[in-house]
């Protein structure tokens, strides 16, 4: 698709502003984020939000909504409130909402998960959801970025080994969200990594369709669940289609082939199914 012109997104600016809530003065080069202080966000700035979408599709929409909102809220929390509120927030290379690669603060090793920054309690509607933060955000609120992530980082590892401990004390393995870090962005942390690789003779393998749940014990969930969840949940949502191969220091995606669903299929039914602690069967 060719970059959209001015007209193309202006209309989808309006369109934003009527269907997302969100407070816009149109101007001829740029749009403006009326408030205090006021914002100044330019064509070429939306057309980084868009990553080549439509924005007058719905996802485009969406990806500009999130980028002009996260602009706002930012604004309106100032410098100093930004970054005692930054978090960090993990996405796959290739989900609907990844801000582009200059929001990438590390890509870990295996092509399939990026880490960058992220804000917690600017959303007035959702105070606990983390707010991605496109880059622009810290470069208008003064704010090194170096520094930053070397802070959420931190925080990663901790919020990892918490993790770690939770699911070696949980019988099915499940992954759940702990402080502000959801399931996806867990599975950033080498020490949440490193645990369940050991755990697993050193490959452990986990299935995340969610960005919320997670389950790392497979022989309890049935080969296709995890594309069948991936495929039902909202795009926005989504986590990894495919189960991931863990090590200390790399998240792959397992390759596409084979067929899951005829697998099921073929298996025998138990003879007492109430006995077999089996999600989804």
């Amino acid at each position: 698709m060719s970059a959209p012109t001015a007209v193309e997104l202006r209309r989808g600016v309006l369109a934003v502003s009527v269907l997302h809530d969100v407070d816009v003065e149109p101007a001829p080069l740029g749009v403006v984020l009326p408030g205090t202080p006021t914002v100044w966000v330019p064509w070429s700035e939306c057309r980084r939000a868009l990553a080549g979408h439509d924005p007058e599709q719905e996802l485009g929409r969406t990806r500009l909504a999130a980028w002009l909102l996260a602009r706002r809220w930012a604004a309106d929390a100032g410098p100093v409130e930004l970054g005692d509120l930054l978090r960090p927030v993990g996405l796959p290379v290739e989900h609907v909402l990844h801000p582009g690669l200059d929001w990438v603060r590390e890509r870990v090793l295996g092509d399939a998960l990026d880490l960058g920054l992220g804000a917690v309690g600017l959303d007035p509607g959702d105070p606990d959801r983390v707010v991605l933060l496109p880059t622009p955000v810290l470069d208008a609120a003064g704010l090194d970025a170096e520094a930053c992530w070397a802070a959420a980082r931190a925080y990663l590892e901790d919020m990892g080994a918490l993790a770690a401990a939770r699911v070696q004390k949980d019988e099915r393995r499940q992954l759940r969200p702990i402080g502000d870090c959801d399931v996806v962005t867990l599975v950033g942390a080498r020490s949440l990594r490193t645990a369940l690789a050991r755990a697993h003779g050193g490959l452990a393998t986990a299935v995340v369709p969610m960005r919320r749940r997670g389950w790392t014990r497979l022989a309890l969930v049935d080969p296709a669940f995890g594309p069948a969840a991936a495929a039902a949940t909202r795009a926005e949502e989504r986590g990894f289609a495919r189960p991931l191969l863990l090590t200390p220091d790399e998240v792959a995606v397992v390759p596409e082939g084979g067929r899951p669903e005829a697998l099921v299929l073929r298996e025998q039914s138990p003879d007492a199914p109430w006995l077999r602690h089996v999600l989804y069967r």
